[in-house]
């Protein structure tokens, strides 16, 4: 292991405090924590990346409005409604769960970011959530990381948070995040909350870089049903607290950073794969010798998103046939000739012809709950790995319910 993994999640970073309660967003009568604080005691620089679905959620816009011209502090994040499909109202209401902790704190509003995560189309009932802006800031402790990350889970099946130090420019830095995301999983972005700290002093530009290439090789690279939201959101504070001189970009000491955050959130997206909805297998799709890297891009992630792949692996069927028909669609340039194939290390497929692998022992690797395909194109030197998993009968079952919300919702006449 590269670095040294310690505990504390968002609050491992010197300087960071949070807090969690539990307001009844969802439901009024449920005891789960679903409102969460983050909050720098010291002044941060920050950076975000958001969904690129053209429908985008109150909070997302409003997160990304703040950090334009300033720079985030602390953020306040929910789960159980996404505040999203919800008009002039929702962005009002987004920048008012801005306030309700920005006044307690004494900081600007603009200082807040804010993050749903939930059902869309339903307002949010912020008669349940001002009450606790007070609330959530009265009870900022530097070991509540762990109450953050239950606080934003929707499908999840557990909570995901990691936390690492690592020397850069002769100072001990600290790198926190947890991360929120089940379903509605999709590269650019995948479906998911993900807040990141750091005591690290490092400029504004170096961290803006080091996020979106960490981001580009993490959460873009994961796939469970093809599906993306309209809330996805990554951001990231650095308060400076660890000392020393800035790190800047285009410096040794920025690509350490880059590299350190980049483990971070490549195992936080590999655990959203790995805690999917209803999913009984991970699976690495590495794609190698391409012409160009958008060509070896296209061909792993049309065979990730495959449902017909991800059918086939729900079985523990080890079907080449159906992972390069879908090479073949991804519009990448392709030889059928030249195309192998491989269940780990064992080949499925030469030169487009099946291979003499004894079928028992490609379906042995097919049954496990974790393995590689690897497609090798053999035109090129471009590679490229995405992580993706299996679909099975339980994941469909499961998302058939999700509007059980809405009739809860016409009882408590948020909606008619």
């Amino acid at each position: 292991m590269p670095y040294q993994t310690v505990k504390g999640g968002v609050c491992a970073p010197a300087g960071f405090l949070a807090s969690a309660v539990s307001a009844g967003i969802k439901n009024p009568d449920a005891e789960r924590l679903d409102l969460a604080l983050i909050y720098s005691e010291h002044p941060c620089v920050s950076s975000g990346t958001f969904t690129t679905n053209r429908v985008k959620a109150a909070p997302v816009r409003v997160s990304h409005a703040h950090l334009r011209n300033n720079e985030i502090r602390a953020i306040i994040a929910n789960s159980g409604n996404a505040n999203a499909c919800t008009g002039i109202k929702g962005l009002e209401d987004a920048r008012t769960m801005a306030n309700c902790v920005a006044k307690p704190l004494k900081i600007r509003r603009r200082e807040v970011g804010v993050c749903s995560t939930g059902v869309i189309g339903l307002r949010m009932p912020m008669e349940r959530i001002t009450p606790h802006g007070q609330d959530l800031v009265d009870k900022l402790k530097p070991n509540n990381g762990t109450k953050v990350a239950k606080a934003i889970m929707t499908s999840d099946t557990r909570h995901k948070e990691l936390a690492i130090t690592t020397q850069i420019n002769g100072k001990e830095v600290t790198i926190g995040a947890c991360v929120k995301g089940a379903g509605m999983i999709c590269p650019s972005m995948a479906t998911m909350l993900c807040f990141v700290t750091t005591d690290a002093k490092v400029s504004r530009n170096c961290l803006e870089l080091c996020l979106l290439e960490a981001v580009e090789a993490s959460f873009n690279r994961i796939t469970i049903d093809g599906d993306m939201s309209t809330n996805d959101t990554v951001l990231a504070l650095a308060n400076g607290a660890a000392g020393g001189s800035r790190i800047q970009r285009n410096t040794k000491g920025c690509r350490q950073f880059r590299d350190a955050l980049e483990w971070v959130l490549t195992n936080l997206a590999k655990d959203i794969v790995r805690d999917g909805e209803r999913v009984t297998k991970f699976v690495t799709v590495e794609v190698k010798n391409a012409r160009t890297y958008l060509d070896a891009k296209k061909v792993a992630e049309a065979v990730a998103k495959s449902q017909l792949v991800k059918a086939s692996w729900n079985g523990n069927d080890p079907n080449w046939g159906r992972i390069i028909h879908a090479v073949g669609y991804s519009r990448a340039p392709i030889r059928e000739e030249l195309i192998d194939i491989y269940y780990e290390d064992l080949p499925a497929c030469i030169g487009g012809l099946v291979a003499d692998t004894p079928l028992d022992k490609l379906r042995e690797i097919a049954r496990e709950a974790r393995f590689k395909i690897v497609v090798d194109l053999n035109l090129g030197k471009s590679d490229y790995t995405i992580y993706t998993s299996d679909l099975s009968p339980e994941y469909i079952d499961f998302n058939r319910s999700e509007y059980a919300y809405w009739n809860q919702a016409r009882k408590e006449g948020m909606v008619e």
